[in-house]
This record gives structure tokens, sequence and C-alpha cells, in this order.
């Protein structure tokens, strides 16, 4: 049987950057095909151009053996093509059923549109995956798993045939994931072809049949799933063993920098949280997503304001009225949406590094850019940044290289805690592992660290102590020796007893 979809010698480039080079790559109805490689190894372009959202330079895209040109997504869409990216694109101000009905309703723009109907085909896709999401939902009101389940819906009601998912599980706790994979392995009963985008390595036995590993724009080999393991990939991708993914070493805890005592904010739903973390030490916020791990971050930073309790550092109590308070007394917050939340995507890595030490300058003084430039070599060079200039827009790089851009622009304040929320998520394994180490030497060097996490692995490898949260509250602290994976799901979920 000829394949579903497949590309033959498929080769692009940008500007003179070779993307692609005669990649092969071949998908079969009813199928789960992975498709891993390190950030840059040219996984997104092929995506792009099966999406119609690039031409290939030269080789083959083949549907049901037929060669076709995809020259944009609508002939993709024709296809019975659909792509659930990384990032969701939903708008913000229209309701959840608003966005699907768009993506999947047709007709004329004056239409009369049958609004019980809507709501009821969108939470009905929505069921589908597990999802309780009200229908009368803004989007711009939803977490990021809700709204990469909206997306996954939006998929689903369009019947695709092909379905590519690039990080679907990205945001998504066990639960969500459990019910994903249940979704997909019906689609694939169904004989929808899937490519499945994901640098969770662990997670591809239970859903993938067949895997393709890309490295530096090549084909680098075609394996079935039950013939490789974790090891073999990363060897595959990278080129190379890697020894310590979570490179944690051990270092003088000093004293205590940030503390929070009975601190409680209702427009944040946190409760009563206490916790502390010291000059050298890792601290890790473990829990459920909506356990309130990120509202607490965001009070820490000055995006809310705390009715009671109180925040110390250094033993002093302070009021974080603003994030330009929090940057000025050493504060820095890198976020879970780096895209929307941590950089300036337009503006060049020189720009994007140089915000927050303007958070700090003391009142408007003319722009420096010579130091500007001359800082963001300096930790493009000292954090491994892949780019081929500082004058280059954010946006173009890689999504490892994007975090390390938001780790650089507060490491050239010098704060005294860095709060990071979900400091790997979507990044490929050999950044994961920079990052860790990155995150150890800045330890090393005293600085305290709050590591938010949802992949226990990462909490579990990196963190020196744990708290775990669970409604806004903290259920339990573990120490680095007696932290489990059981132990923090159970704290997580309540069973206390379980736990002890």
């Amino acid at each position: 049987m000829p394949p579903l979809l497949a590309a033959a010698a498929v080769t692009k480039s940008y500007g003179g950057v070779r993307a692609l080079r005669r990649v092969d790559f071949e998908l079969q109805a009813g199928e789960i095909h992975a498709l891993v490689g390190e950030n840059g190894a040219g996984k997104s372009t092929l995506i792009r151009i099966f999406a119609g959202a690039a031409l290939a330079d030269s080789g083959e895209v083949r549907f049901e053996a037929h060669p076709v040109t995809l020259r944009d997504p609508l002939a993709a869409k024709a296809l019975g093509i659909a792509v659930i990216y990384q990032q969701p694109a939903l708008f913000g101000e229209l309701t959840v059923a608003e966005n699907i009905g768009l993506a999947l309703e047709s007709g004329g723009l004056w239409r009369r549109i049958d609004w019980k109907q809507r709501k009821r085909a969108a939470r009905e896709l929505l069921s589908q995956l597990g999802s309780t999401i009200d229908p009368e939902r803004r989007a711009a009101t939803l977490s990021m798993p809700e709204q990469q389940t909206v997306e996954i819906a939006k998929s689903l009601g369009a019947r695709a045939r092909i379905l590519i998912l690039d990080e679907p599980t990205a945001s998504l706790t066990e639960r969500e994931v459990t019910a994903l994979f249940g979704v997909l392995r019906e689609l694939r009963r169904r004989g929808v072809g899937m490519i499945y985008v994901s640098h969770r390595l662990e997670e591809l036995p239970g859903i993938a049949d067949r895997v393709t590993v890309l490295r530096d724009g090549e084909t680098v080999e075609t394996r079935k799933m039950a013939e490789v393991d974790r090891a073999t990939l990363i060897r595959m991708m990278v080129g190379r063993d890697i020894d310590a993914v979570f490179p944690k070493r051990e270092v003088p805890v000093g004293d205590i920098v940030l503390e929070t005592r009975s601190l409680t904010c209702p427009a944040a739903g946190v409760k009563n949280v206490s916790i502390a973390a010291r000059a050298g030490e890792i601290v890790g916020l473990s829990g459920l997503v909506g356990a309130g791990r990120t509202e607490l971050a965001e009070v820490l930073f000055g995006l809310h304001r705390p009715s009671s309790g109180s925040i110390l550092l250094r033993g002093k109590p302070v009021a974080v009225a603003s994030p330009d308070v929090a940057v000025r007394l050493g504060i820095a917050y890198v976020p879970e949406d780096r895209r929307r939340h941590g950089l300036v995507m337009p503006m060049s890595v020189a720009e994007n590094v140089s915000l927050a030490r303007l958070a700090t300058a003391p009142g408007m003084r003319g722009l420096d850019f010579q130091g500007e430039n001359g800082t963001a070599r300096e930790y493009t060079s000292r954090l491994a940044i892949k780019t081929s200039s500082v004058a280059t827009a954010v946006q173009t790089l890689s999504g490892g290289n994007q975090q390390k851009v938001c780790l650089a622009r507060w490491l050239t304040a010098a704060p005294a805690v860095l709060i990071l929320d979900e400091p790997t998520q979507g990044v490929d394994i050999g950044a994961k592992a920079e990052i860790h180490r990155l995150m150890s030497d800045l330890a090393a060097g005293g600085m305290a660290i709050v590591m938010i996490s949802s992949e226990l692995p990462e909490i579990l490898g990196m963190s020196d102590r744990i708290y775990v949260m669970r409604g806004g509250s903290v259920a339990g602290e573990l120490r680095r020796a007696d932290a489990t994976q059981e132990r923090l799901l159970a704290l997580a979920l309540g069973e206390e007893d379980a736990a002890a």
C-alpha cells in the first residue's frame, strides 16, 4: 500500500541556511509516526511544507503516491491535512464555541448561525478529549493546557485524514495526556495517519508505531518504535551520548534569600503559602495543573498583590507592588509562555537581552547600543545561543534558543532570586541538558532558584527541596533524598497517608 503522505529528497533553504537536505519521510494511513530531533534539526520546516506554509526548493511531496504542490494552507486542508502547533492560535476575544465554529463551519459571512448547535458541537468535541471546558468561556481566559485542548478539538471536528501534532502534550497533565492518547488511538483505528512531534521521548513507546530522527536537516534513520529505546534515540538525535540530562550537583547552601509567610492572595487563588529558598538552592514547586504554582510565582513577581501574609528578602519584609519593584529588589521571573510573556518576538536578541537592565536603570538615559550588543554577544556565547547575529529577530530562533534568550535577559540584571516556570517545556533533549547545567552553575554561584515544573523527572532530578502545591496551598515539603514520584503524586492528589 502506498504511503498516505511522503516527502522524497525534500530540500529547503532560508537565506543561505540549509534547513532540510534531501529529507525522506513516509506516513501510512492508520499510523502514528513520531518525528524527533533537536531544535534546529528541521522538524518545523518539514511540518511547514506538509502544512502548505512553505514550499520545498527541490524534492517532492506525495499524497497517496501522487505528487502534490501545497502552495498554501488551504491546499493542505483540502487534502485533509490538519496541524496542531505547539503555540495555540485562538482568537482571545471569542468564546471556545466560536473558535471551534469558525474553524469547522462553512458558508458566507452573513450566514445564519445556529448558536445552540455550535455550542452542542463544541461540547461534544471537547468531551471526546475528556474535557469539561465551558464552550461559552472566552479563549483569552484559558490556560495553556486548555488552549491546546481546544486546538485538538478543532482538528477532530475537521475529520482530518492526516493530523500533525507539534508538541501536543507539552502543557498537559498526566490525566489529559492519557485522554489525548485514547483519542489518538481511536483516530488511528479509523485510518487517520498522524505525525507526532515531541521532545518527551519517554512518552513515544506508548503511542508511536514508527519514529524518524532528523539531525542537522537530514534524515538519520526511520525505525519501528519497538526497536529503539530512549538512549538510542538520544544518540541518533545528537550524535553523541548525553550522560546527564539532569546534571544536578551538590553545592554549599547559604542563608535564606526568599521567604513567604502565610502568603495569601484571593485574586490569584494563593492561600496561606509559606516557603523558603536559600542561596545556592534549587527549590522545586510541584503539583497538578491548576494547583497554584504559576499564580504563586506571579504574586512573588508583583503581578498580583497579596491580601495578607508577607514576602521577605534576606529576612526583611518587602512590598512587591509591581514587576518593576520585583526587578529592582532582585527577583527575576521567566514565565511559562515565553512567546507571549517572556520575549518581544519581533525584536532582536540584543534588544531582548537588554530589557531587564533597562528596568533597573536609574532614570531614562540615551541607549548604549554598542554596550547592548556587547552584552548580548557575551551572554550568547555564555549560554551557547545558536544565532547568526545578536541582531537576529528572536522569533526566528528555535524554542530552546528562545528560552536561553529569556534566561540571558534576566541574568544581565544579576538577580538574587530566579523563578523559572516550566524552564524546559517544548525544548529538545540537548537544550534541556544545557539549561539544567546552567541552573546548576547559577546555584553554585549563590543564586536562589525556584523552579516550577510539571515533569516529575525534572523536579526530582534538579531540586534540593520540593514543595508540592494543591488548591493554591502547600500540601507538603520533601527533601531531595526523600522524594519519589509516588510521594509527589500522593501529595498533589491529596492522599497524605500514601505520601507519609
